[in-house]
């Protein structure tokens, strides 16, 4: 019976193990893709996220086959956040993504602060594959 109960309790320890291994092995790097409707016009937006110990960086296309640097960005519990700060037509905008990793998709709400506006949308880009 104590033998019994010695290997059912070393199960339940290396079935635990196994699933924090698999909670922090969660990582953000990759390149991630969703749609947004501007104007009643869909365009594609991507994003290389690359996460380096706990530091989360990244970029997003510019103008002129250029990149921009993501700001304030952060990975923690599972969670992704970063900001993107645009210029366009003399007008500065900035957009804050945050969203829940769950595999190759993030969930979450884009807030976009424009002439002191903001306007909040969904947020839902799947990872490309390699």
């Amino acid at each position: 019976m104590r033998r019994r109960n010695f290997i059912s309790l070393s199960l339940v320890l290396v079935c635990m193990v196994s699933l924090c291994q698999a909670a922090d092995s969660a990582d953000p790097t990759g390149t991630w893709k969703w749609k947004v409707s501007i104007n009643n016009q869909d365009r594609e937006m991507s994003a290389k996220l690359k996460l380096d110990g706990d530091k989360l960086t990244g970029t997003v296309p510019g103008p002129d086959n250029t990149e921009i640097k993501i700001t304030d960005a952060t990975f923690k519990d599972g969670e992704v956040a970063f900001t993107v700060s645009r210029e366009r037509d003399g007008q500065k905008f900035v957009v804050k993504y945050k969203g829940k990793l769950d595999g190759d998709t993030i969930k979450g709400k884009a807030d976009v602060e424009r002439n002191g506006t903001t306007m909040t949308r969904d947020w839902e880009p799947k990872r490309e594959k390699k």
